[in-house]
């Protein structure tokens, strides 16, 4: 990870050294360069929306027929392509945007979606299946990296436990929770108001010095060795990984990454006072030291029933789109003024989107049939959607696909090509994905 430290110490002391001097003239170029490099790591970001967002909404609306619903639909930065007037950072951010409008899957039940879409798989047989996050982070991750490779903010977990677990691929590449919000009263806000996102247990003990620390870790290590060493594909041995993991990151200068608190007060309110804003800015941080992967939640964490809109749906999803645009939109840009957006793909989606009807109470309900996801940043065609539904957004008319092209694509789009493998226990090369890659929204 030298090659990432020595570009990011480049950036940086130039910064410092022009003082008041424009870099306008050649960062973008500079950034270009860097992304460009070979040797140079990509990254991935899922911002997942916990409930099943609304597609009808947000990116594939249909304002000339009565599931239209209550929003305008606006241009944005690109002509001919229409959002929500509630994502105007996003539509400035369009040409960097690839929305696919033709997802069709067949899980309409939380639980059962949660795990299809997370894994690629659908929730039966006994083979226990990775969550995307954990199949990417053993793809991307480097041995020498001190922080967990796959991170996951704002969690809600209570729709299905299995679809945000590592499987196979075992506790090293499992996703390190900050921030769960399955865990009652897990986030308060500091004293400027927002939230803190800290990784429990992180700091020692009051009173525990580093001399008392690792007396008591040699002590421990002494008490381990002759057990674990018997034990390696057992509990223990995994009890073993993961303790030894949560010390090295501990005693790591890394762990700074979590702490948001030097961020300059203006940016972290344009990211937002939210867990899925700050949670965003994490990300960045996390991404600027090497972290493969990172995924940041908005949905049910936000306090309610989040994206799952089954009643009163365009008041909760006007706020939930204030939040989300204000997270996303902020967090694209600050990736593109740190030179990491071309290095970085987004991937936006939850477990299945929502009918384009409005029920009796003013919602919408589950549907899996016809739904959107978006695709943006590093190794994206942005500026354009791919698919179509029809007028009244109850099916797709062209450019049809399911998860496993969705992820085989994103996989592409990272550098991985178009059906990676991860090892199973057997010895077993089981792919990620197995879809047909979408190459129109490739760059």
């Amino acid at each position: 990870m030298s090659h990432l430290l020595n570009r990011r110490a480049l950036i940086e002391s130039m910064a410092a050294g022009l003082g008041t001097v424009s870099a306008s003239g050649w960062f973008p170029a500079f950034a270009q360069a860097a992304a460009a490099d070979p040797n140079r790591r990509r990254h991935c970001i899922l911002l997942w929306m916990s409930g099943g967002p609304t597609q009808t909404d947000t990116f594939d609306m249909k304002p000339n027929h009565e599931n239209g619903g209550e929003f305008q639909e606006v241009q944005t930065a690109v002509p001919g392509l229409r959002f929500s007037e509630h994502l105007p950072k996003l539509g400035q951010m369009s040409d960097k945007l690839a929305v696919l409008r033709g997802l069709s899957t067949k899980e309409g039940d939380h639980g059962r979606g949660t795990y299809l879409m997370r894994t690629g798989q659908k929730p039966m047989g006994p083979i226990q299946y990775p969550c995307i996050g954990s199949s990417l982070a053993k793809q991307l991750a480097e041995d020498e990296l001190t922080l967990p490779s796959n991170v996951s903010i704002g969690t809600y977990r209570a729709f299905n436990q299995d679809a945000f677990s590592p499987g196979f691929l075992g506790p090293r590449f499992g996703p390190l929770f900050v921030g769960a919000a399955d865990v009652p009263g897990a986030v308060v806000n500091d004293d400027e108001g927002f939230p803190n996102l800290q990784v429990q247990s992180l700091q020692r003990a009051g009173g525990i010095t580093d001399q008392r620390m690792q007396q008591r870790l040699k002590i421990w290590r002494r008490l381990q060795s002759q057990f674990v060493s018997t034990r390696q594909a057992g509990a223990a041995g995994t009890h073993n990984e993961v303790y030894e993991g949560a010390v090295q990151l501990m005693n790591s200068d890394d762990a700074k990454a979590f702490d948001l608190s030097g961020e300059p007060k203006k940016l972290r309110e344009a990211y937002g006072a939210n867990v899925f804003g700050q949670g965003c800015l994490m990300a960045r941080r996390l991404i600027q030291r090497g972290v493969p992967f990172v995924e940041v939640s908005l949905g049910t964490n936000s306090g309610g029933v989040g994206w799952d809109t089954h009643s009163d749906n365009f008041n909760a999803v006007e706020r939930l789109s204030k939040v989300l645009d204000d997270g996303w939109g902020t967090l694209m840009r600050d990736l593109e003024d740190h030179g990491l957006l071309e290095s970085t793909t987004i991937l936006w989606m939850g477990e299945f989107g929502r009918t384009p009807s409005i029920n009796s109470t003013g919602g919408r309900d589950h549907f899996p049939n016809a739904w959107t996801s978006v695709l943006a940043g590093g190794g994206i065609a942005g500026g354009q959607a791919y698919g179509a539904t029809s007028a009244d957004g109850q099916a797709v008319e062209s450019g049809q696909i399911g998860v496993q092209d969705l992820l085989s694509t994103l996989c592409k789009a990272l550098g991985l090509g178009g059906a990676p493998s991860n090892m199973s226990p057997s010895g077993r090369p089981i792919p990620i994905s197995e879809g047909n890659v979408i190459e129109d929204v490739l760059a």
